[in-house]
């Protein structure tokens, strides 16, 4: 008998290699994504904060005052009293619109004074219910309003007591008091002007 004729199979074709994506231009394409992400966060949220509503928008003093290295704050009061440096306790809520209007007088504080003072913005959310721990305890000092400035000489005695809107002239006064160290000729007078929608500063005015 014949042979049966063998069918003649084709081997497959090899399966085309596609380039391999160049991994540095993924690295890159990502962290753009990323830097994308945070601008239109940050974005949203300063679109979103406002002076003239207690809702939380972030810190106060970086969004208000363009100065956010005065929280968290460099000393403590009983470091403050340990070294009978003057203090400055400055009670404040970030959710809360007057103690938004106030952050620009806290920044033009430290801006002049300096390290001559102790400057110590404090969020009272922690005081709440809180039981006084004596005079080296912020919530000796606390009376439930906001924003309330302390000026707190290095015996200890305080100079200031005041809540609400308090003039700088009066806390440059009491500071002034307590440090032994003389204001300017005449004083000085400040006013809060706007730098941008959100930022405002105080302009001082011999």
């Amino acid at each position: 008998m014949a042979p049966t004729p063998t069918a003649f199979v084709p081997s497959p074709l090899p399966a085309p290699s596609l380039p391999l994506p160049n991994s540095r231009l993924l690295r890159g394409l990502l962290a753009l994504l990323l830097c994308l992400a945070a601008w239109l966060a940050v974005g949203t949220s300063a679109a979103h904060a406002s002076l003239e509503n207690d809702r939380y928008d972030g810190n106060i003093f970086a969004l208000y005052a363009g100065n956010g290295s005065l929280v968290p704050p460099r000393s403590s009061l009983a470091q403050a009293l340990a070294t009978q440096r003057t203090a400055v306790l400055v009670f404040y809520l970030d959710d809360s619109s007057a103690s938004k209007r106030f952050a620009p007088v806290v920044s033009e504080l430290q801006r002049q004074w300096g390290n001559r003072i102790d400057l110590i913005p404090l969020v009272t959310d922690p005081l709440q219910g809180r039981a006084d721990q004596g005079p080296s305890d912020p919530a000796h000092y606390w009376k439930g309003e906001i924003p309330q400035v302390v000026v707190l000489d290095g015996e200890g005695h305080i100079r200031l007591d005041a809540s609400g809107a308090v003039a700088l002239e009066a806390i440059d006064a009491a500071i002034s008091e307590a440090t032994g160290i003389p204001l300017p000729a005449g004083g000085r007078s400040g006013g809060t002007v706007s730098i941008n929608e959100l930022n405002r500063e105080v302009v001082s005015q011999p």
